[in-house]
Parts: structure tokens; sequence; C-alpha cells
């Protein structure tokens, strides 16, 4: 994979690609709060169509709550995480995770290792999993996917830290 190009973003950059774990890892009240009013949000504007246009049986009304509370959990779920992946690739405010990413990378550096040790994929899959995943939270309306490799694209290496 040719060196990659970072977008001008008005924050620092942190990383084009966090791991699933490091994501979900700096979720902040904000993105709970997000997810909280997603599961609400959904049953609740059920509920207001239901009184718009009544469908007169109440226990008709018991699976459809269920699914909504189910479609709301799992977008909440995914806007949180793609507020948090913002963050991540520099598009919103990102001083708490800058300040975290840079502790993380000073500790490996002390220890003398890398952000990517336990890579355990081939160079060509490594491209290939940075490639499928990079700003894959802008496509979750398409499919949501997630990075659960280890791999050395990131838009940053780290090395400065040593």
């Amino acid at each position: 994979m040719p060196e990659q190009q970072i977008a001008n973003t008005p924050y620092p950059v942190i990383d084009t690609d966090p791991t699933f774990s490091r994501v979900v890892r700096s979720f902040r009240l904000s993105d709970y709060a997000a997810w909280g009013a997603s599961i609400a949000a959904f049953p609740g504007g059920l509920m207001f169509l239901e009184r718009l246009n009544p469908m007169n049986t109440a226990k008709s009304m018991t699976p459809a709550l269920r699914v909504a509370t189910l479609l709301g959990f799992c977008g909440g779920f995914l806007l949180a995480y793609q507020r948090t992946s913002l963050r991540y690739w520099g598009w919103t405010e990102n001083e708490r995770e800058a300040t975290q990413y840079r502790k993380d990378m000073e500790q490996l550096a002390r220890e003398g290792k890398s952000e990517h040790d336990g890579a355990m994929l081939s160079e060509h899959m490594q491209t290939m999993a940075a490639g499928n995943s990079q700003y894959s939270a802008l496509r979750f309306d398409a499919l949501p996917w997630f990075n659960f490799s280890k791999h050395k694209y990131h838009g940053q290496n780290g090395e400065h830290y040593r």
C-alpha cells in the first residue's frame, strides 16, 4: 500500500483505522447518551406513528416495539462508534483521545514495543485489511464493518515517540 494521504483536518489525526476495541474503549458520555437516545427514539417514533394511525390492537404492538428497540440499540451503537471514529480521524474535537494516544505510545516506546507488534497477517493481508476497514464508519449505511486486525496502516506510525 502506498504512503497514505492524510486529509487536512481541523484536529490532529490519531488513527485512520482504529481497532474495534480502541474505539469502544474511547466512548465518551456523550456517545453513550446518543446511543441511549437512539434506543428510546425508535420505539418512541413507533408509538407516535401508532397515535397518528392506530392499529386498534394493543397486542400487535408488542413485537413491533421489541424490533424497534433492537433497531434502536444497533443503530445507536453504530452512531456512537461513528462519533468516536470521527474523533480518531481528526474530524471532530479529539483532545482527550490525542492525549491518551500520546501516553499509550510513550508507554510502548519505554517498553521497546511497537503499536503494531502482534500483527499476525502477511504484508498482503495487512494491506487488504486496511483497505477494507479504513474510514469504514462512513459506510455503515451499506455494511457495518469494523477493524479487528492489527496492521501498520493507520495514518500515524508512532515512531516519533521513540
